[in-house]
């Protein structure tokens, strides 16, 4: 089977398809500059470049545009920012493209695809509520490389070392991290990326220092840095971040909200913080960098549940499956 991929660049969900590119025969990623999609009509003539295509997968946002008569398409989800809640976290031009353009491509997808997934229950659900989507829609969780991603013995620090990763914006609850950094103890640092999208600095703050942007190659040692990962976001598909942060052995304290539950086992693993509670986001932090027994104790307990939930052989395989499901389904029915 030949599978094309066209996908804009510069986020996680490119991460996911590049892993399955990498891990299944056939599975080619077509990465295209985001800059396209100011002129949405452009993106037909990817998938005409690729005459003999037996399926094509990508995400929901321009699917329309790249599916091809007799090609069965899957979409996946691996986000969603199109409801009500996500208005104060947009721009005002973002908030226009959501309720305009952006639905009306994304309703077309729908329409259009063959099978359609997410990375999430929550996410799935949303979709379907917010869409008035009535149809199926697959979960398959996001995988991690448990090898690339793992623990590390580490000298204990001076300071523990709490880390943010990901783009400098409200969406991520970057916003909070100069108000929670004023309540944490003497012996605690903040280390923050400014992510790969927002070139930015976070305001002057004691113990808040910049890491400045990090190749995704290079985040599984700057995880391995840390004795704990920050993730203050308020919607996530997934929430790749603090998988990744899980499989190198982090407690995580996260938003209670979204994907997260679905991630995070709140008391096991780490803490689920009411959304935009600075003075529990802090107490937290406190009480596991007061405790490197406890921080020890739930690093192993979230290395363990990725191992178990989220691999990702198991996220290549499911995908892989669903992709021979379609294709002999449609085998079948043209040779009837």
């Amino acid at each position: 089977m030949t599978i094309l991929s066209p996908m804009a660049t510069g986020n996680g969900a490119y991460v996911i398809h590049k892993i399955l590119s990498e891990r299944i025969r056939n599975y080619r990623l077509y990465g295209y500059n985001p800059y396209w999609t100011l002129l949405p009509p452009a993106l037909s003539f990817f998938c005409r470049k690729h005459a003999a295509l037996d399926l094509i997968h990508t995400t929901p946002d321009y699917a329309w545009f790249f599916k091809k008569a007799k090609t069965p398409l899957v979409i996946t989800f691996h986000n969603y920012v199109l409801d009500s809640f996500m208005g104060p976290y947009s721009s005002f031009a973002q908030r226009v493209h959501y309720k305009t353009d952006l639905k009306f491509f994304i309703h077309k997808a729908l329409a259009k695809a063959d099978k359609i997934t997410s990375v999430s229950r929550f996410t799935a659900e949303l979709v379907k509520r917010d869409m008035g989507f009535k149809g199926e829609i697959q979960v398959i969780y996001n995988g991690i490389d448990c090898d690339l991603f793992c623990p590390q013995k580490q000298k204990p620090g001076k300071n523990v070392k709490v880390l943010f990763s990901g783009n400098l914006t409200r969406r991520k609850g970057a916003d909070l991290l100069p108000l929670i950094a004023r309540q944490l103890d003497a012996n605690i640092d903040i280390l923050y990326t400014s992510g790969l999208r927002t070139k930015n600095w976070m305001p002057t703050a004691p113990d808040l220092y910049s890491i400045g942007p990090i190749p995704y190659c290079d985040m599984p040692d700057i995880y391995r840095q840390a004795d704990i990962l920050l993730f203050p976001t308020v919607r996530e598909g997934f929430g790749l971040a603090a998988a990744e942060a899980m499989a190198c052995g982090l407690p995580v304290v996260a938003t209670d909200c979204s994907s997260l539950p679905e991630l995070v086992v709140h008391g096991k693993g780490g803490y689920l913080c009411e959304p935009g509670n600075v003075d529990e986001f802090a107490a937290k932090l406190n009480e596991l960098a007061a405790s490197s027994g406890l921080r020890k104790q739930m690093g192993e307990f979230n290395r363990a549940r990725v191992e178990e939930k989220f691999t990702i052989d198991r996220m290549v395989s499911e995908y892989k499956q669903l992709f021979e499901e379609i294709l002999a389904s449609r085998s079948g029915s043209v040779s009837t």
